[in-house]
């Protein structure tokens, strides 16, 4: 005759947790909701930095990683260098170039809105003389209006950047659309939408370059030489760039690519996100210990169900996995919660970027298994305890 007790099964031990839990429904949800804020925080944050990365990606898979920009560097002695006049004309012999534009700072030359504005309030805007395809090249594009091209250039015309011309008060450009430059009105011709690989334009205002040389007095020497590569030729045009641009002294060039600028931004983003993510760590440990400070209560406050159990033959290993079911639940629970939480804040701060709504499912996993291990860690010792009691302490003691 076989007298071993039954032992519970999945289904049965499933039950009897969640029974556990309906008990006390406003402690079971205070410590299923820290976990949810720790898996919540984690996720969001993984969340929110991929689609960061994807929104990265794309603008820079749109705008070509082709982009190089020529810029004088210093001399031996540390004194600033220039770029001969003839630079632009010796970089576009190179045959892996495809397109080549540049800029000359007018470092003298003030932007006011009109003549009534005092000198000191210049708005932070740089004048710059232009070559035409400068938007093409850098992989901008016309907001409003034209690009300087070959007739407009030698008139007293003007393309502002995007920031320029929201603190300049620009409205829709045309003939009476006028802003003063070096004492002179110059018609705003077009204005230019943000230029991720070249942020300095959008605080600029372009003039073109036989009207600087004539009106402004600029010298006809490039500040910044923007080089666009041919396809698989941007490391082999990258090492020619600063010989062609000062065959006299190519130590004096700096050349550099913005999208490594953007990659490096990115970077210091995955430095903030690794803090984040040690915060959001620390609130699932808060979580955590929650969920066993409720157990070891549970245990406490359910001594007499516990004896009464053991004596109607549970066995120890019953009411060890009872509690510890519990505790995975409520850290499921609480996992489930914080899944969906985290996903839809991604998804809402994507869609209020712009950006690509795009939650990793390493991370979804990670997430699952953490507050698994995290509820069979606060579940262990509560457990344990239950399991160690004898019916005649645990009903002596209820």
């Amino acid at each position: 005759m076989n007298l071993r007790p039954a032992r519970l099964g999945p289904s049965e031990l499933a039950r009897v947790g969640g029974a556990g839990l309906r008990v006390r429904p406003l402690r079971s949800v205070l410590s299923a909701l820290g976990i949810a804020i720790g898996i919540a925080a984690m996720v969001a944050v993984v969340g929110v930095s991929a689609s960061s990365r994807a929104d990265l990606e794309r603008q820079i898979a749109a705008l070509g990683t082709d982009l190089l920009t020529v810029s004088p560097g210093h001399s031996l002695f540390g004194e600033q260098a220039s770029l001969p006049a003839e630079a632009i004309p010796m970089i576009q012999v190179l045959g892996g170039t495809a397109s080549v534009s540049a800029t000359g700072l007018l470092p003298e030359t003030k932007v006011y809105r009109n003549d009534h504005i005092p000198k000191a309030e210049s708005g932070g805007i740089t004048v710059v003389a232009a070559r035409p395809g400068l938007a093409a090249t850098v992989g901008a594009h016309i907001a409003e209006g034209a690009d300087l091209n070959a007739a407009s250039e030698r008139y007293p015309t003007v393309v502002l950047g995007a920031r320029a011309a929201d603190r300049l008060g620009v409205g829709p450009v045309g003939a009476d659309q006028q802003v003063e430059l070096g004492h002179q009105l110059f018609t705003v011709v077009g204005v230019l939408a943000p230029a991720p690989l070249a942020p300095e334009l959008d605080t600029s205002a372009l003039v073109g370059w036989p009207v600087a040389t004539t009106l402004l007095g600029f010298d006809g020497h490039p500040t910044t030489v923007y080089v666009k590569a041919r396809p698989g030729q941007v490391e082999a045009t990258q090492r020619l760039l600063a010989r062609a641009a000062n065959p006299a002294a190519p130590n004096e060039v700096d050349v550099s690519r913005p999208s490594d600028a953007l990659a490096a931004q990115q970077a210091a983003d995955a430095t903030l996100n690794a803090l984040l993510l040690g915060l959001g760590a620390v609130a699932l440990l808060i979580g955590g210990i929650g969920v066993a400070n409720t157990m070891v209560i549970s245990v406490l406050e359910r001594r007499g169900e516990i004896g009464l159990r053991r004596a109607l033959g549970a066995t120890r290993g019953d009411v060890r996995n009872q509690f510890l079911v519990e505790a995975l639940l409520l850290s499921a629970a609480g996992g489930l919660g914080g899944l969906l939480l985290g996903a839809g804040a991604t998804i809402a701060y994507a869609a209020s970027r712009g950006w690509p709504a795009v939650v990793p499912p390493w991370a979804m996993l990670a997430a699952a298994g953490t507050t698994l291990l995290i509820g069979a860690a606060a579940g262990l010792y509560p457990a344990a305890r239950a399991a160690r009691l004898t019916p005649t302490e645990a009903l002596s003691a209820a």
